[in-house]
């Protein structure tokens, strides 16, 4: 409780801005009220569990003002006394003997109920269990393996507490003596590397407090495999983890049973990629984890992966542990003195797992909700208060892990001595979110006013909020400036004097003007067809839309061609079928909207691959219904099975937050129809993908974004808008790509979500043609503008849902547009080669985690690379597959591809940071069979190059880059030699130079290609007569780079 002296209050008010008002004055106005601690519970009922026919006790224990009565509810009802169940003088409840079964049972939710003079207040709830265990729900099934595999029994009771699982065999205890044979808390059963006498008769034993029960018997039949050999197995996991939901400091297991042949290797890991606790984690038996103490920060997917030792061979199964918490408050309602006629506010705010449910209740009993009392989210808001309203108010969190209570008084002063109310009362709009308010001065005692306040809430709709701003009396007008567009308010204000306030004033009403939505609908995308995608998208709620929409924006691209199409839907359309397209390949969509006053930014790019086109029938995509976020860290994901004659095997689900990798999918079994993902960062951007899998091949794809919503805090105080980026550059990468860098402003330390970039052409008469781009990083690349064409570009920051004005304005004019064409070409193996994998990405999108996939088989020896981006740097990386699995992928390479003919390319250089070293080194430590591996990749690229000399001489020059990539792979399927010619067509007359950098006779244009790793190496230089160059570089002990360079 504060007491602020009367000459701060006029103060206080000025600085208060939607926040509720507390005119409270100091004791001596008001005698006896010193503080709210009239009625308070000392100790309180808790949880018991206890066998039936025994006696039980529930403490119940208030303090406060004399005469104290306690009460007691069981699920809310109240209790009678009886011979059985006795209130005792301290305030416990007696119960004689619990009852088990039957309508007379015992078991339940107690609370307690203490009142006095002053209110009433309830306890919270204490949940009364009767110990008891069913027979076994699974039973354990007979088994029969080969010698050196691996069984495992099962069983599931139901217990409440939870009952302790042990084995027996053949009648007897089985002892736990070696570390073949585990037990796990969930009841189950490994034995690994099973032996012959480990054959026999297993039952699973459950005990807890009242009761033990005994399973069936099982059978374990054990094969002698024999001395011979046994062949080779890939990892397959035949007992995985599953979805978990344990609650708060419990122990759970996800079990992981894997066979194979090497025994593979079991590990864990977290989708998220954050660390295991290992402070509360451990393994137990061959792979099983085991968390105990969990907490909240343990929610996530968790990855078992089995793997073949020294080989990439590897399966995995990932499952999704939830965490429940009880519900904890966050923000208490505090007491407060109310004059008649005011307002009060109660403010309550709780976190938990799942979301906790708030209730109100006055002296004990479920708060009347009216017009003069309404409930707003969690807060408790009075108007008009009156005499009736004084009492004890507490609010009730609870979920189904418990409940948590905290009690605030509502004292009401009385006084006749009020003002009249404030008059003519006369709104004005301004904005989309600022309206002005007049009014004139009360009548009667205007001139004891201290302090007025402006009530207002939205005209329209039920259960609306109602806000208040306290201004002082120097003042007849005022600006609201933070309503929403396009709503119509309704406004009354009320007089305040030391010893009371007025009655409200007449209402008026005025609206907002409308502004730009301020963001895109969530889309859902579904393909019928291999050659359509059907996109669907939810109304935006009024809220976000701002305004009326009339018109929404859908473009769309393929993932490997930058030209984007667009199509303008009117405002009543909430799907559209994009037809024609090209199957198996992966598609960017978004979509903006617009109010009359202009577009709004577009969403980021969302991904679709179109599926393959193929005369086998597989399952249709599943129905996946609009994405709920269950709090700021989980989404639960609901689908229904497509009708069709498919028989489905389960699902595969993945997800990834925008502009991260995607997560490892989920398997799911066929009579799933929910999921919840955990784990996730608060208000960011995730796409799920949801496809159905059956014997004939993997079903076609469904596609939905949502935003998960902040987490629950402390209530939000008004913050000063954050700065804008400082330092802002650009710089003309290629004929439609602009580099725009900027610094992050120097302010506190709020975390900074993203930034958006802004790119309008000089001169812009149409809107359509702004470019507004998303992104974490203090870089951008702008693609897609037109060449030569000047640009204006500027940049703001968003934090903590407050966005930054724009910066400075900075120009750009792009480069004329150049015409590059890239060629590779892979080389042969000395083993069996099943296809080669082809991973290249320009630098910026290596960055972001997206590579382009190219497969060819293993007869090709050449691939061609396109479309790529002058003045852009690739990376090249190769590897090979056979029978046995894949092979490790090669040496990163980058390409590094000249701006134009204006601008010089930078010199070679490695792909690693690594420090150089003298090439006289790195000729020492080369054998002999490398020594001759190197020798014959010479002699195959001096014979490529005379070739392609004389191809040049022939067909003259040409406009267009080649490269050729030729690869061998050794046995380890590694590539040992690389080879890379870069041909630019024109030229004859080789000459070889091992001298310094070399430059085209007559302008000064040079190619960079590649950069290397590890270490600098020897270079040679080939020039012909008409100035056409090659580079000839040792990449490693068996490998060389020649890069041609026109002159």
């Amino acid at each position: 409780m504060h007491w602020y002296p009367i000459s701060l209050v006029k103060l206080t008010l000025h600085m208060s801005s939607r926040l509720p008002i507390c005119l409270t004055n100091p004791p001596s106005l008001f005698p006896g009220v010193f503080c709210f601690s009239e009625l308070s519970f000392i100790i309180e009922p808790s949880d018991i569990t206890v066998i039936s026919k025994d006696p039980v006790v529930l403490d119940c224990v208030a303090h406060g003002q004399p005469p104290i009565i306690i009460r007691w509810l069981r699920n809310g009802v109240r209790l009678a006394e009886s011979e059985r169940l006795q209130f005792l003088s301290n305030g416990s409840l007696y119960i004689l003997e619990a009852r088990r079964d039957g309508e007379g049972s015992d078991g339940g939710f107690y609370q307690c109920l203490s009142q006095n003079k002053y209110g009433a207040i309830l306890s919270q709830r204490s949940r009364l269990t009767i110990a008891n265990i069913s027979p076994f729900v699974v039973q354990p099934v007979p088994l029969e393996v080969t010698e050196g595999s691996v069984a495992r029994f099962t069983c599931q009771v139901t217990s409440n507490p939870p009952a302790t699982i042990t084995w027996e065999l053949d009648q007897s205890t089985l002892l736990l003596e070696t570390d073949r044979i585990t037990v796990l808390p969930n009841g189950a059963l490994q034995i690994q590397n099973v032996q012959l006498e480990d054959a026999g008769k297993y039952r699973c034993v459950a005990t807890n407090i009242g009761n033990r029960v005994k399973s069936r018997k099982a059978t374990l039949s054990v094969i002698n495999q024999g001395s011979g050999p046994k062949p080779r197995q890939r990892p397959r996991i035949i007992a995985g983890p599953q979805n978990m939901t344990a609650s708060l400091h419990y122990t759970v297991v996800l079990e992981c049973v894997a066979t194979g042949n090497p025994r593979p290797i079991i590990s864990w890991s977290r989708a998220d990629s954050k660390p295991i606790d290992v402070f509360n984690a451990r393994v137990l038996g061959s792979g099983n984890l085991v968390i105990s103490d969990v907490k909240p920060q343990h929610s996530g997917v968790y990855l078992c992966r089995a793997t073949t030792p020294r080989t990439r061979n590897y399966t995995i199964a990932t499952a999704n542990l939830t965490v429940l918490e009880p519900p904890s408050l966050v923000e208490r309602p505090e007491s407060q003195t109310r004059p008649r006629a005011g307002t009060a506010r109660f403010v309550c705010q709780a976190q938990g797992v799942p979301l906790p449910r708030i209730t109100w209740l006055k002296n004990g009993e479920e708060v009347h909700l009216n017009g003069r009392i309404k409930m707003y989210n969690s807060k408790l808001v009075i108007t008009q208060i009156t005499t009736e309203d004084d009492a004890i108010y507490q609010c009730v969190a609870e979920n189904e892990q418990g409940s948590v209570l905290s009690l605030a008084r509502l004292i009401v002063v009385m006084s006749e001595d009020r003002p009249s109310a404030p008059r003519n009362i006369h709104a004005e709009t301004i904005s989309s979110s600022a309206i002005l308010l007049a009014w004139e001065r009360p009548i009667y005692n205007a001139d004891k006013v201290i302090a007025y306040s402006v009530h207002y809430m939205k005209a329209e709709g039920l259960n609306n909020e109602e806000y208040q701003v306290v201004i002082g009396n120097d003042t007849t007008s005022y600006i609201i400036d933070d309503l929403e567009p396009a709503w119509n308010y309704s406004f009354y204000m009320v007089a305040y004097m030391p010893m009371g306030a007025s009655r409200m004033s007449d209402q008026v009403c005025q609206h907002t003007l409308e502004d730009v939505p301020l963001r895109t609908p969530e889309l859902s995308l579904t393909s019928h067809s291999p050659t359509d995608i059907q996109v669907l998208w939810q109304p935006l709620p009024t809220k976000l839309s701002r305004g009326h929409i009339w018109a929404y924006r859908l473009s769309y691209r393929t993932a490997a061609d930058a030209t984007v199409l667009s199509v303008e839907l009117a405002q009543n359309n909430t799907q559209y079928l994009l037809g024609d397209l090209q199957p198996d390949t992966v598609y960017l969509l978004r979509i903006s909207a617009a109010t009359r006053v202009g577009w709004c930014e577009p969403s980021s790019w969302t991904s679709h691959r179109t599926p393959k086109t193929s005369s086998i029938k597989v399952p249709p995509a599943p129905l996946l219904q609009q994405l709920e976020p269950l709090n700021c860290t989980s989404i639960l994901v609901r689908w229904q099975a497509s009708p069709g004659s498919v028989v489905v095997q389960g699902y595969r689900l993945c997800y990834h937050e925008e502009g991260q990798p995607e997560q490892p999918s989920i398997q799911l079994q066929p009579e799933d129809t929910e999921y919840t993902i955990s784990g996730l960062n608060p208000r960011q951007k995730y796409q799920v993908k949801l496809l159905a899998l059956s014997l004939v091949g993997d079903g076609y794809q469904a596609d939905q974004t949502l935003s998960t919503p902040g987490c629950v805090s402390i209530r939000d105080h008004p913050v000063a808008q954050p700065p804008a980026p400082d330092h802002v550059r650009a710089l003309a990468n290629s004929s439609s790509a602009v580099y725009l860098r900027w610094s992050r402003p120097a302010f506190a330390s709020r975390k900074v979500v993203s930034y958006t970039a802004r790119c309008t052409p000089v001169g812009l008469m149409n809107v359509s043609a702004i470019r507004y781009i998303q992104t974490t990083n203090q870089n951008v690349v702008i693609q897609g503008l037109e060449p030569n064409t000047r640009y204006e570009l500027v940049v703001r920051l968003h934090a903590d849902q407050l966005s930054s004005p724009w910066s400075s304005v900075v120009h750009q004019r792009t480069l004329p547009r150049p015409v590059v064409h890239l060629k590779m070409e892979p080389e042969e193996n000395n083993l069996a080669v099943t296809h080669y994998t082809i991973l290249y990405a320009s630098q910026r999108a290596w960055l972001a985690g997206h590579w382009q996939i190219l497969q060819r088989e293993g007869s090709n020896t050449m691939v061609l690379l396109e479309r790529l981006e002058p003045g852009n740097v690739y990376l090249v990386k190769i590897s090979a597959s056979n029978l046995m699995g894949d092979g490790p992928f090669s040496t990163t390479v980058e390409l590094a591809l000249g701006p134009g003919p204006r601008h010089r390319g930078k010199s070679p250089r490695h792909s690693d940071s690594g420090s150089s070293s003298d090439t006289s080194g790195y000729y020492y430590h080369m054998d002999q069979k490398s020594m001759t591996g190197l020798m014959v990749g010479v002699c195959i690229t001096l014979a490529c190059i005379a070739i392609c000399a004389l191809i040049l001489i022939n067909k003259g020059r040409s406009r267009y880059i080649s490269i050729l990539i030729f690869f061998i792979y050794s046995t380890s399927n590694r590539p040992l030699y690389l080879f890379v010619i870069s041909l630019f067509q024109g030229g004859s007359n080789l000459v070889i130079s091992r001298t310094g950098p070399v430059n085209g006779s007559n302008r000064g244009k040079r190619w960079q290609f590649f950069k290397r790793e590890r270490r600098n190496t020897n270079t040679s230089q080939v020039k012909s007569s008409d100035g056409n160059l090659m580079l000839l570089e040792s990449l490693s002990s068996t490998s060389i780079l020649i890069q041609n360079k026109n002159k």
